[in-house]
């Protein structure tokens, strides 16, 4: 289980997409409750083994897990506020429960799940959900990293036949005398468990036709197989096993709540299980809503969806249920079936309910070692090594090492205290310490470049490196526009002063935020600013915010963007931009997109100059040859200079979100009666894509397309590549293998881009985990 883990049409070119739900019930289409309601069996059947060995992992009544999963269901389902998100026992909270279980009890750990559901109803009524997303990822995957190691060791226990001790610490040292005498029927059981667990997902990579069987067999869920398969051999072989044993419900009795003596004597370690719980499943929870509105290309409300939590736990604590938390695992599940509405979640909810009446003499034939088995894959699924790539790139590895092997050793909220201290310590060390860089350029000159705050504790560093530069040269001084203190400002000041006595000449490039910038020639001026707004130059932009445009010339504020290029960036670029004027443009791809002003392609690219050779038009066309009435020749003479001239490697076509152009299509612009308008007959060169929209519409790999118009923007890319390759330039070089086209969507509501995978024939989205994938050539 891993955290990394439909809509409104869009009225207008700057319409965000809608949520395929709002806070009103979903309207009753019947398409919509079709595909509800195949998403919800789909969700029952990964939920119902799931919550069973979660409750086994915790030593908790089995039934516990059902009741979390059936009130998850529909309490979240029905009051959420991420639609398509499904809520149900919590792995993240196994290692928590299982504690409080073996040191109070389960009537006090029901009353820990009643309290903490009523705090986060208080704390989603005052609207601080957002402040939970503060934690650093780090300290998160290495919580539940260092649970599911927990976890998994706990149950390979079950899995060889014993019992799992009350710590991973005492648990791996049992693990040898355990691994000495297993219990042969119940390894054997939980060993067909997790070879169905890993081996059935991949029934679809197989080759011809048994790939064709096997990706139809993939649809039905590898945990549901791997536990009627452990049943099976178990049934068939007459093997003595434990088995589950399904309580009756007298031992959720509510008139057997415990003592308030109980409350009084130990409320502090009770309080700080309160807050454990609450943090640790409103965390999971919301940063679950947060990756299933990235999937949905939605936008939940988390203040909701945190308010649904809490009424779900203090459901389930009074109904004798486990902790409740959204989860990945259900909602991706959920998303990939088809869910449509918030339906789905209810539905699976109600079946979940109607199981645990109906099919108790079925669900008491289950080993107990085919249950440990799929907790067991799951807790090693939690230590996600995508994580631990993208944790080491943002060099924060000591904090998720330290996190993991806090839970695993002292337990989640140590744990979780002692990653959080890390990642803070790191954070000011960070803060703290800057860089300073210092460079001979190819005219003598030198150029120091510091990068970060500086502040008194870099004084020393950066008096070092001036102290490098010969006296009378010419130098160049870049801060970046962090934070820059008294001392390091004195410290700059004084050598500068010094500098120009002895003949030399310094420019210090930079710009504050506060009331102080240094000039290029040394000078400071109070207040100062290059422009209307202080937005710096080649930084991301943050937005309109910092504009009046309303009240501003457009010419001047154009200007004063223009000088500040001059002031601040020229001096940085104009080494490479005189080497690209001696050696002329050698771009290597040419990057046609529409002429959106929205879409910027050096920003998404994350290119510079001379990289990209670009083409914009209306709509991301390619107009075929020889089309009647709809030809254009500046497109075609743009890419047989790229393909013949320039040589490019590469040809990517971009289409994006809410594309004027498309809507304009659908709208019939280019078919009005009388003379045709310019547009209109540029508009015609879009015919072909319609066409195709309606024999061959394209689709996203991992979520539903949002509206008929999006469908036709990726539409558009797939038929503009092949008008594309009725080029003879292009044809020639794409068929002698140098030259390959990519097709290109870019989402502006969630800036995210995705790639045409020719083989699958699906737009694939472009994140991080996948950054080692290229798209496949047309």
């Amino acid at each position: 289980m891993t955290l990394d883990i439909s809509s409104a049409p869009i009225a207008s070119d700057t319409t965000d997409h809608a949520p395929p739900d709002t806070a009103a019930a979903p309207p009753v289409r019947p398409a919509f409750l079709l595909r509800d309601l195949a998403a919800s069996l789909v969700v029952f059947l990964v939920a119902v083994p799931f919550s069973l060995g979660i409750a086994l992992a915790t030593g908790a009544p089995l039934t516990s897990g059902l009741v979390a999963a059936a009130v998850g269901g529909l309490v979240v389902g029905l009051l959420g506020g991420t639609p398509l998100q499904v809520s149900g026992p919590s792995a993240a909270l196994t290692v928590i429960v299982a504690g409080l279980i073996a040191q109070f009890g389960w009537q006090v750990t029901c009353a820990v799940t009643v309290v903490a559901g009523l705090l986060q109803l208080l704390l989603g009524s005052l609207k601080v959900a957002r402040a939970a997303l503060a934690v650093s990822p780090a300290v998160v995957h290495g919580m539940l990293a260092g649970v599911g190691l927990s976890i998994a060791i706990a149950q390979l226990h079950v899995v060889l036949g014993g019992s799992p001790q009350s710590s991973a610490l005492a648990n791996l040292l049992a693990l040898p005398g355990q691994l000495s005498v297993p219990h042969l029927p119940a390894l054997a059981v939980g060993a067909v468990a997790v070879a169905v667990l890993c081996g059935w997902p991949r029934l679809g990579r197989l080759p011809g036709t048994a790939g064709r069987v096997g990706s139809a067999l993939a649809r039905v869920p590898a945990a549901l197989v791997a536990v009627a398969a452990g049943t099976g051999l178990s049934i068939g072989l007459g093997l003595s096993l434990a088995r589950v044993e399904l309580p009756a419900w007298a031992e959720h009795d509510l008139a057997s709540a415990p003592s308030l003596a109980v409350f009084v004597q130990h409320w502090p370690v009770l309080l700080t299980a309160v807050l454990t719980v609450t943090a640790v499943a409103s965390v999971e929870s919301l940063l679950s809503a947060v990756a299933v509105d990235r999937m949905t290309h939605s936008s939940g409300d988390l203040n909701r969806e945190l308010r649904g939590q809490g009424a779900a736990n203090l459901l389930s604590g009074l109904l004798g249920g486990l902790p409740v938390a959204g989860g990945a695992v259900r909602s991706t599940a959920n998303i990939r079936a088809g869910a449509a509405t918030r339906r789905s979640a209810a539905l699976h909810g109600l079946w979940v309910a109607l199981a645990a009446l109906t099919l108790v003499g079925g669900l008491r034939r289950i080993p107990l070692a085919a249950l440990a088995a799929l907790v067991l894959v799951v807790g090693i699924q939690m230590v996600s090594f995508a994580h631990i790539r993208r944790v080491h790139r943002h060099r924060e590895f000591p904090v998720y090492l330290t996190t993991v092997l806090g839970v695993v050793l002292l337990g989640v909220p140590l744990g979780v205290l002692l990653g959080g201290s890390v990642a803070a310590l790191l954070a000011l060390y960070r803060l703290t310490r800057a860089h300073v860089d210092v460079s001979e350029e190819s005219d003598g000159s030198y150029l120091v470049r510091t990068h970060g705050p500086l502040t008194f504790a870099a004084v020393p560093r950066l008096s070092r490196a001036l102290a490098l530069i010969p006296a009378g040269a010419r130098v160049t001084v870049a801060h970046d526009g962090s934070f820059l203190d008294h001392a390091a400002y004195e410290q700059v000041h004084t050598w500068r002063v010094g500098h120009q006595a002895g003949g030399g000449r310094v420019a210090v490039l930079t710009e504050r935020h506060d009331d102080e910038v240094l000039d290029p020639d040394g000078t400071v001026r109070a207040g100062s600013s290059p422009g209307p707004h202080r937005c710096r130059a080649w930084t991301p932009w943050g937005g309109h915010h910092c504009i009046e445009q309303s009240h501003e010339d457009p010419h001047g504020r154009l200007l004063d963007g223009v000088r500040g290029f001059q002031q601040h960036t020229a001096p940085l670029v104009r080494h490479e931009l005189a080497r690209l004027a001696r050696e002329g443009q050698t771009p290597s791809q040419l990057f046609l997109t529409c002429a959106d002003s929205r879409l910027v392609t050096s920003m998404i690219t994350h290119s510079g100059p001379g990289d990209l050779f670009t083409v914009r038009n209306i709509g991301n066309l390619v107009p075929a040859p020889y089309e009647p009435g709809a030809a254009d020749d500046s497109v075609a003479a743009a890419v047989q200079y790229a393909v013949e001239v320039l040589e490019v490697r590469s040809i990517t076509i971009c289409g994006h979100s809410g594309c004027g152009a498309m809507k304009a299509l659908l709208d019939g612009v280019h078919e009005r009666p009388g003379p045709p308008t310019p547009l209109a007959r540029w508009l015609r060169n879009g015919r072909g894509s319609l066409a195709r929209l309606k024999r061959a519409p394209a689709e996203f790999a991992g979520r539903p397309v949002i509206d008929l118009a999006e469908q036709l923007c990726i539409t558009n890319v797939v038929q503009q590549l092949d008008q594309l390759l009725a080029n003879p330039a292009v044809e020639r070089r794409v068929n002698a293998g140098t030259l390959r086209l990519v097709g290109m969507y870019f989402d502006f509501a969630t800036a995210q881009a995705y790639v045409l995978d020719r083989e699958r024939g699906r737009f694939v989205s472009v994140s991080e985990e996948e950054h080692d994938e290229r798209p496949v050539a047309a």
